[in-house]
């Protein structure tokens, strides 16, 4: 129980963190929001529980087909926005299209010799 709250406090104070930067440098908030900070804690702590290379390589290989139906809601938020569509529907707009995207991904990955 000790280690998922510790788990729980890193990823919130990484958010806090990205949060105070992006009210005063929203670029850099970015920069650092876009790093995968979380991806490289979660292969760690993934390793300590099983420390196995094959589950580790299938995990960083899935990870990098599931950023990708990821990207294009970070182009379609902010032309919504700059189209006077307000916050939360883009948004919302926006996640729906991650969503529509990764079941693409995961329907038509493995058909497409994408190992997820």
């Amino acid at each position: 129980m000790g280690a998922l709250l510790a788990k729980a406090l890193v990823s919130g104070l990484l958010i806090a963190l990205i949060s105070e930067i992006g009210k005063r440098m929203p670029t850099v908030a970015a920069l650092v929001a876009s790093l995968p900070l979380v991806s490289v804690l979660g292969m760690i702590l993934l390793w300590r529980a099983r420390p196995d290379a094959e589950n580790m390589a299938v995990h960083a290989q899935a990870t990098f087909w599931y950023v990708l139906p990821s990207l294009p809601m970070f182009l379609l938020i902010p032309v919504l926005l700059r189209h006077g569509v307000g916050f939360w529907l883009s948004l919302g707009l926006g996640c729906a299209l991650t969503v529509a995207l990764y079941l693409v991904t995961a329907r038509f990955g493995p058909s497409l010799g994408i190992r997820l």
